[in-house]
């Protein structure tokens, strides 16, 4: 046959032995001990690595066993088992107790509820405004004469604050005051001659008629000379003027403000599902931005009646006094509206609170056990909550530790500590609130 490469050769010399092969048969014709001490060295090796195997297996199936199982001692008996660290710290941490369960009692954090005083507030934000705010302008034009007051002082009501040029109003009432003057005189004259039947009575009718129409006239130009001062509307404090003696300001133009601070006013806006818990008379704490440490007592004074169908929030506004003239208006305010304050109220950090669907609950520390209480939830504040029903005063709540997994599971107390004590009270102004962290047995 041909070969791949073009020239034919017979099957039987494709296979040929290689020179090793053909070496190693020469040895071995020649020498036969050769050949024989060539198989013994293999299967020495063979031997050698399943031993070793078997040597391994064996190694790593006496390790994995504890010292006690499948030894025995010279008189048919087991050895004791050496004690471990971990039973020591098992037996440290029980302390002589019983296991309950097949991990022995889990290992808690207790807090002792303490009574202490609870304020239940709705807050918002607002905004400072006078009791009293007006702008003060001018009703006809003229020339500013005279100004009576100075930027920021305080006024009394009716005071004279702006005086315009009133020289042609003053000389019009003058002139009024005497036309009717004269027109008295005439009535009087005519009413004489009347008397005697030397005029009629329609004379005396014009001339009464004309007293009544220039004392009109006099009550104009009287008016018209008023309105040429400008006076304060009541007592408060003045802002800045923007005009000088000798502008000519026309009707409508701004002069000064007037602001009454003895009493402050601050609105805001709560949601409509409090309208129930608001009431005019609540007191109600204030806090301004750019006075941190201090702090304003007041009284919710009106309600408006209509929702904001926009917003859903409902308008309230409170008034606070301000005699010391440390707020002013238009600060921005942060309102806390107390509807409600208890002194006996039962508080518990967060974390002590287990979701359940809908409802809450919390775990109390009964007899070494846990026990799964409904509760009710109250007031927030700083990091605790207010627990309704189910537990009382001096009971033990678990705050911490290993994950409860069901009612009545037993339980090691690790750490207690006691309530946070009662707080002072919030509605004393400027003070801050007390509220002392936890103290340990």
């Amino acid at each position: 046959m041909r070969s791949p490469i073009g020239g034919s050769r017979s099957h039987s010399a494709a296979i040929l032995p290689s020179p090793d092969e053909r070496l190693n048969q020469e040895r071995g014709a020649k020498f036969p001990r050769f050949l024989a001490i060539k198989k013994m060295q293999k299967r020495t090796v063979t031997l050698m690595a399943l031993g070793g195997l078997v040597a391994a297996a064996a190694l790593a199936y006496l390790l994995q066993r504890s010292p006690a199982d499948g030894v025995a001692t010279a008189n048919g008996k087991a050895p004791a088992t050496q004690p471990t660290a971990a039973s020591d710290a098992g037996k440290a941490a029980g302390k002589g107790e019983s296991k309950k369960g097949p991990g022995g009692p889990a290992p808690v954090e207790v807090i002792e509820l303490v009574p202490q005083r609870a304020v239940e507030e709705l807050q918002a934000v607002g905004t400072l405004r006078s009791n009293q705010s007006v702008i003060l302008r001018t009703e006809v034009t003229g020339r500013v004469a005279a100004i009576g007051f100075r930027d920021g002082t305080t006024v009394k009501q009716g005071q004279l604050l702006v005086g315009l040029d009133a020289s042609l109003n003053e000389a019009e009432v003058a002139q009024a005051k005497a036309e009717l003057e004269l027109a008295r005189a005439n009535l009087r004259r005519t009413a004489d001659l009347a008397s005697k039947n030397f005029v009629s009575g329609s004379a005396q009718d014009t001339a009464e008629s004309n007293v009544e129409v220039l004392a009109a006239k006099l009550q104009l130009a009287q008016a018209r000379l008023a309105k040429m001062r400008v006076l304060a509307p009541f007592d408060g404090v003045v802002g800045i003027r923007s005009i000088s003696v000798g502008d000519v300001v026309r009707d409508g133009t701004d002069l000064v403000n007037v602001e009454d601070i003895r009493r402050l006013k601050v609105d805001f806006r709560l949601p409509e599902r409090t309208f129930t818990q608001i009431k005019v008379g609540q007191p109600v704490e204030v806090n301004a931005d750019a006075l941190p440490n201090a702090r304003f007592v007041g009284r919710v004074d009106a309600i408006n009646p209509r929702i904001d169908a926009g917003g859903r929030s409902l308008e309230v506004r409170a008034e606070l006094p301000n005699t010391e003239g440390r707020l002013r208006p238009g600060m921005f305010a942060r309102v806390r509206v107390i509807v409600g304050d208890r002194a006996d109220a039962l508080m518990v950090p967060e974390e002590s609170i287990v979701p359940q669907g809908d409802s809450f609950a919390i775990y109390r520390v009964v007899e070494g056990a846990a026990r799964r209480v409904p509760v009710t939830l109250g007031v927030r504040r700083a990091g605790l909550v207010e627990v309704i029903g189910g537990v009382k005063a001096g009971d033990q709540v678990v705050t911490a530790g290993v994950r409860i997994q069901r009612d009545g599971q037993p339980v090691r107390v690790l750490v207690s500590q006691r309530a946070a004590q009662p707080v002072q009270d919030r509605n004393d102004a400027g003070k801050g609130d007390a509220n002392p962290a936890p103290a340990k047995k």
